[in-house]
């Protein structure tokens, strides 16, 4: 149910039960009596205070308890309703213990409040103590509350269960991947990386001129391992472990410098909650980035930057590189993948040379639209 629907049945069921409270209320005093100036706003008050049942429901039972003990110290023998409603409210919500002390203490004080100024005679009152009917309503209640309890929990374990049993399956069937890629293909590409190598050694020890072909061989080999180990890295990963996301980009800014690289990293704005997928996505952008900085743009710095703007994370990667608008450099998986991973969550990627020389990665992902 959405929150707005719920917000009206709150209000529905408040500003029912305080209308049935007042109703017999007058109905019990007579229609054309003057309106206690008390009684009736507790009557009202009593009602009105469910619509908080569902955020505070221990504070609404008790003050539904005291305004039901107030009605009967001023003269209003009424059916405690609302009292009721906050015991179902409370049990609902696993309060079941605190629940049976408020309404046993209710049950004496009843009583008690109704010969008190002497509103209603003692043996009246005894009798009024001695009833089951009062008991037999909270029980009704409260077994409604706990019956409902169960049946959600038993709801939410199903779910739990059907989403931890498609997590297994995807595990195994990723693991399953993982082989098939690691027997079929990384063979192949290591024979003909070893051999482009070789080739290309045998070729420059011999004082030949090395193909531009055989180079290209050669470098297609390299990446396209490094690129295998990485997807068959990520697809053996351990779910257990957390993903990584924001708050690991200092640690890749560090080792970026470890590496001999002048990284810096700046954050702009004040972080809010931001969804799983795009944390983790704004991680995988800055590790590219610096990842391709250091592999191919023979670069000296490079500046992170992080702003967080209202309903976007915007990440944003400089350096100082060899990538020019005259010569920009051939996009790589890596600049795929990032791509394909903005354009899943629904944002937007410019990944391109800078007019003044070196190459700029930047990213606007939208926090409202991902999950």
């Amino acid at each position: 149910m959405s929150s707005a629907r719920i917000d009206v049945v709150d209000w529905l069921v408040a500003v029912g039960v305080a209308a049935v409270l007042v109703a017999a209320g007058l109905s019990e005093h007579g229609w054309s009596t003057v309106l206690d100036p008390v009684g009736y706003p507790l009557l009202a008050v009593g009602g009105l205070v469910l619509l908080a049942r569902r955020r505070a429901p221990v504070a609404v039972l008790i003050v539904t308890g005291l305004c039901a003990v107030a009605y009967q110290t001023a003269g209003f023998v009424v059916l405690a309703v609302a009292y009721m409603v906050a015991v179902y409210a409370a049990v609902r919500a696993g309060r079941l213990r605190v629940t049976v002390v408020a309404s046993v203490v209710m049950l004496f004080a009843l009583p008690v409040a109704a010969m008190t100024l002497g509103r209603q005679p003692t043996g009246e009152a005894l009798v009024q103590a001695r009833s089951v009917l009062p008991l037999a309503w909270l029980i009704a209640a409260g077994a409604a509350g706990e019956a409902l309890r169960q049946a959600e929990r038993r709801v939410d374990e199903a779910e739990r269960t059907r989403e931890e049993s498609a997590l297994r399956r995807a595990d195994e069937e990723r693991l399953h991947i993982a082989r098939e890629l690691h027997d079929s293909l990384t063979h192949q590409i290591s024979v003909i990386k070893v051999q482009a190598e070789a080739a290309v050694h045998v070729a420059q020890k011999r004082g030949e001129p090395v193909p531009e072909a055989l180079l290209v061989i050669r470098d297609a080999g390299r990446e396209a391992a490094r690129e295998l180990r990485a997807t068959l890295d990520a697809l053996r990963e351990d779910d257990r472990t957390p993903p990584r996301g924001l708050d690991h980009v200092p640690a890749l800014v560090q080792r970026a410098r470890a590496a001999g690289l002048d990284a810096s990293l700046t954050v702009d704005g004040h972080r809010t909650d931001v969804p799983a997928a795009v944390d983790r996505t704004a991680y995988r952008i800055v590790q590219e980035s610096l990842t391709n900085v250091a592999r191919h743009a023979a670069a000296t710095t490079a500046s992170v930057r992080i702003g967080y703007r209202p309903g976007a994370v915007v990440i944003q990667v400089d350096d100082d590189g060899t990538g020019t608008a005259q010569s920009p450099p051939t996009p790589g998986v890596g600049l795929l993948g990032m791509r394909e991973r903005v354009t899943a969550l629904g944002g937007r990627l410019r990944a391109e040379p800078r007019s003044d020389g070196g190459f700029t990665v930047h990213a606007e992902l939208p926090v409202e639209q991902a999950s």
